[in-house]
């Protein structure tokens, strides 16, 4: 009776190139002590020091980032005017959904933002505000989301699902949570903490990405505004110094009704837009601070 012939058994010159082959690349899947490749890259945040620690080198796209802050106006929409500034430049919509309050539009054109690509759509009841973010996620036609995410309303279930509806989105979303939401678990593959820092810096904390833990936080200088107004030395003792935008203002497009064309509905735009005093200006964001007393 014939044998088999066994099989030969590899060189170690063969072995030594098995061994030697690089890992294949899988979606999804990277190393532990490396970053996540993402897929596809990221739109850069204009910050080389926070790209570089950013899988797929920027903000993802496709995929929700948390933001998460103690109160609004921090310097979170301030960290997020680069790539604001680069979308609505190349007419894509920006969508801002439930800010805690109005955002100002001068504080935005001052920035170079394309006021006619922003969208406000306000949504005061929790239920309305997590069924709105679904939705405008589903639609795929926004180049950024900013969704402020109502606390203690917002379940898991509710997160996982905006996150399989932004696999079909074209740009960054954007979800903004309060200081609470850190120790909660959440199924998006990026979360930042964000503390505001003294001298327009902001603290950057990583959370969690696709990579190792980030010992220590990043330190970001926040953009600057080229239009201000530095009120220092002429105030009156006791009234701290504010920055004030100089550009016109120009009201921001609305989701919820169209503006009023007619005669009495121009003067109640312009009155409602009209500049106020620089002291009622919110140097670190976009939103309009409580008035304080101007000086005599």
């Amino acid at each position: 009776m014939a044998s088999l012939p066994l099989r030969s058994s590899p060189t170690p010159a063969s072995a030594h190139q098995t061994a030697a082959s690089p890992t294949p690349q899988i979606a999804g899947v990277w190393r532990a002590d490396q970053l996540g490749h993402g897929s596809p890259a990221g739109l850069p945040s204009g910050f080389a020091q926070l790209d570089a620690q950013l899988p797929g080198g920027g903000w993802p796209i496709g995929l929700p980032t948390e933001l998460i802050a103690r109160e609004p106006g921090v310097g979170e929409l301030r960290l997020l005017v680069p790539v604001l500034r680069q979308l609505t430049r190349e007419r894509k919509v920006v969508v801002l959904l439930g800010p805690p309050h109005v955002p100002y539009a001068p504080a935005f054109a001052a920035f170079g933002i394309d006021l006619d690509y922003l969208i406000v759509v306000q949504a005061v009841q929790a239920a309305d505000r997590l069924w709105a973010v679904e939705q405008v996620l589903r639609s795929a036609s926004f180049g950024a989301l900013l969704a402020w995410l109502p606390q203690g309303r917002t379940r898991p279930e509710h997160l996982r699902r905006m996150q399989l509806a932004a696999q079909s989105a074209r740009g960054p979303v954007f979800l903004f949570r309060d200081l609470p939401a850190q120790f909660e678990a959440s199924p998006a593959p990026l979360r930042l903490l964000l503390l505001p820092r003294p001298q327009q810096q902001i603290s950057i904390q990583i959370l969690k990405r696709r990579g190792p833990l980030l010992a220590r936080p990043l330190i970001l200088d926040l953009p600057q505004s080229s239009n201000t107004l530095r009120l220092g030395r002429a105030t009156r003792p006791g009234v701290s110094a504010v920055t004030a935008p100089t550009d016109a203002p120009h009201p921001l497009h609305e989701a919820k009704a169209l503006p009023d064309r007619s005669a009495a509905g121009r003067s109640r735009l312009q009155t409602a837009h009209a500049m106020p005093s620089p002291a009622q200006l919110e140097p670190s964001s976009g939103y309009p601070a409580t008035p304080v007393a101007r000086p005599h």
